[in-house]
């Protein structure tokens, strides 16, 4: 079975674990700073708070960007349900808008959602295509909103020559398996306010005055104090080893998937039944999923060709969810139309990306696509 992902770990990133493990301190300690540090250069940020998530991220964000009860938030539908669960942690509303043919927000749709109570726009960087983030902070100066950016996906990725992360006041990211790096779990914000950076490092830790590292190096008796109801959203040092080695091999790491995505590219770009994921000028995705869209002469349905080639031994995943279509979500006082988000979903695939992908197997899985598109009706055989 050719996997859709897999996380790109070697010997380096568990001997690293291994000695972590070994040096008695395994929560956040130094090698949290140091992958903080580390990934902030990385980013071109001022500043780099580790978390354990990305939805703990972006919880944080909400919090110090003021955002609470009663307040709206912008936001795509289209997207992983942590970005609209983020603003409802806070007791704000998610209002979903309407998304492009880069799978990112529609600035004009987004515009036309602002009201009085609109206190932000959440920014999806989705599958790794960034967003136009300078025309986002355009907007957000105009009404005096927030931006905060969901880089779940978006390590690695440049707009305007620039890696993401440095471009406005709260980026998070995501260091899951299914991500372009992973510490097993964790998540990271960066800024280049220095008042959000004390008060993220706060509320990760219980609002703890002093923290653990601090107190344990003391040379005189030091007690703590509580100064906010904060969280534990912690990242262990043991994770932070991982992704300091992991950071190491980002820019290769996002080479290797450009590559793979241009092989399908020149593989599939002459099947006029299918659309390809694209790039606008100064952008640089870093392929954290290929997404391809069945138009509607395409001789089978999504569905059918996910199972076609899943008995190919291929797995394929749907198009990115729709928020407002899950069950937790149904619900909402107000209607929800997104035909081109809906649509993005039903008819599109995500196909294998990872490192290290063999030259055999993508072309295994082009041919499989292309056969099947010219003889849908022959019956399947196993790998």
């Amino acid at each position: 079975m050719i996997p859709i992902a897999k996380p790109y770990l070697i010997e380096e990133d568990a001997l690293a674990a291994y000695h972590t493990i070994l040096s008695g301190w395994i929560t956040q300690g130094p090698r949290v700073q140091e992958f903080e540090e580390k990934f902030a250069s990385f980013t071109g940020a001022k500043y780099a708070v580790a978390v354990s998530n990305c939805t703990t991220a972006l919880h944080l964000s909400m919090i110090v960007a003021g955002i609470g009860p009663g307040d709206e938030v912008i936001c795509p539908s289209m997207s992983y349900i942590a970005t609209a669960n983020s603003i409802k942690y806070v007791g704000a509303n998610p209002v979903f808008a309407e998304v492009n043919e880069f799978y990112n927000l529609d600035i004009a749709d987004v515009e036309n959602r602002i009201n009085s109570k609109t206190k932000a726009i959440l920014l999806v960087h989705q599958i790794g295509m960034p967003g136009d983030i300078d025309a986002f902070k355009k907007l957000c100066v105009r009404y005096n909103l927030k931006l905060i950016e969901d880089a779940a996906c978006a390590a690695g990725s440049e707009y305007k020559g620039q890696k993401i992360g440095s471009h406005s006041e709260l980026v998070c990211f995501s260091f899951h398996p299914r991500k372009i790096i992973s510490t097993g779990d964790g998540g990271m914000i960066t800024t280049n306010r220095e008042d959000y950076y004390n008060r993220l490092k706060l509320l990760r830790q219980h609002g703890m005055s002093i923290n653990d590292r601090v107190r344990h190096n003391s040379d005189k008796v030091i007690f703590e104090d509580h100064i906010e109801v904060g969280y534990n959203y912690r990242m262990t040092d043991i994770q932070a080893a991982v992704g300091i080695k992991q950071l190491e091999k980002l820019d290769w790491i996002v080479d290797q998937r450009r590559m793979i995505a241009k092989v399908y590219h020149d593989g599939l770009k002459d099947i006029s039944s299918i659309v390809l994921p694209g790039e606008e000028e100064g952008y640089q995705s870093n392929y954290q999923s290929y997404s391809i869209y069945l138009k509607e002469d395409f001789p089978i349905s999504r569905n059918e060709l996910m199972q076609k080639l899943l008995e190919k031994g291929i797995a394929t995943r749907r198009g990115i969810m729709n928020t407002h279509r899950e069950t937790a979500y149904k619900k909402l006082k107000r209607k929800v139309k997104l035909p081109r988000s809906e649509d993005l979903q039903e008819r599109s695939i995500l196909l294998p990306l990872y490192v290290p992908m063999s030259p055999q197997e993508i072309e295994f899985i082009i041919g499989t696509l292309k056969g099947l598109i010219e003889s849908p009706a022959i019956p399947n055989s196993s790998v």
